[in-house]
């Protein structure tokens, strides 16, 4: 399709984990897996761990049964131009730009997902707050091997795949550039995010992730979600059966997030969310790409 009409795009990021947004409210442009991973490309494109394409979920197939309940949709793509279900700290950050681009106020809103509708507290500034929803806690795990070594990984499911490993040290994750070997491959047969996790102290972990398509990662929000509630689990904290919330801080490269399990099941992520630049894509680079 020829892009003569001028297409801009913005960049952000929530606790370094980084995107190129793309507005598209009419939901006009055609972008391709190929044409995703071009505009990711950190030295051929503009650079990002994904890409946020801003449309109305009523100009979505996808989203058009949540256009009710939300207004915009959040068409998420990992830099390898693979479609995901959802992206918490891409959450974050697209519900900033809602801000900053005047198509939401501060408070509280909510915007679909292909994990379904997802409802955020955004102040004027700092920090977001997002109900993930509630985490989903298969039987299957698998085992995660690397290194000579290997480490049993819970099974938990934030709208889409984690696998949570506790090791000794986050140095025995090596480079995470290659998705980690693990077995039974069926239990993942569309892939998944594997977190590599330490202790800090009392509710407070450390951890490492390999996301699902794009490689290690700055940081990762459903899996600081998987993690938590992978840890509560694993210290025998239940807010089900207790009646209380539980928090956890979980560092991750790029900084720390606060995740909160209620007793309902639901999970609370809180973290920063940034817009760092705008620009305009070149017409004939862009024209290229999405050729």
């Amino acid at each position: 399709m020829s892009t003569a009409a001028r297409i801009d795009f913005l960049k952000g990021h929530g606790t370094e984990n980084d995107f190129v947004i793309v507005p598209d409210p009419d939901g006009l442009l055609e972008m391709t897996p190929d044409a995703v991973a071009r505009i990711c490309d950190r030295r051929a494109g503009i650079g990002g761990d994904g890409m946020l394409r801003v449309v109305r979920s009523a100009a979505h197939p996808e989203a058009r049964a949540m256009a009710d309940e939300a207004e915009w949709f959040m068409d998420y793509r990992n830099g390898d131009g693979s479609i995901a279900e959802m992206c918490g700290n891409g959450v974050r950050v697209f519900a900033r730009y809602l801000l900053h681009a005047g198509l939401a106020e501060a408070g509280d809103l909510a915007f679909a997902t292909r994990a379904g509708v997802r409802r955020v507290h955004l102040g004027k500034t700092g920090d977001v707050t997002v109900a993930m929803g509630r985490a989903e806690l298969p039987d299957a795990g698998v085992v995660v091997t690397l290194g000579g070594r290997s480490w049993p990984a819970r099974n938990v499911n934030m709208g889409n795949p984690h696998a949570v490993a506790f090791v000794e040290d986050l140095g025995h994750a090596g480079d995470l550039y290659e998705v980690p070997p693990f077995s039974p491959a069926a239990v993942y047969p569309g892939g998944v995010n594997i977190e590599f996790v330490v202790d800090r102290g009392p509710r407070h972990v450390a951890m490492r992730v390999h996301e699902r398509g794009s490689g290690e990662t700055r940081s990762c929000g459903t899996g600081a979600c998987a993690v938590a509630v992978a840890t509560a689990r694993r210290d025998g904290v239940d807010p089900a059966r207790t009646g209380l919330p539980v928090t956890y801080t979980v560092d991750v490269l790029g900084g720390s997030l606060s995740i909160t399990e209620l007793p309902d099941g639901t999970v609370e992520m809180t973290g920063p969310a940034v817009i760092v630049a705008e620009g305009t894509f070149d017409p004939a680079w862009l024209d290229s790409a999405l050729a």
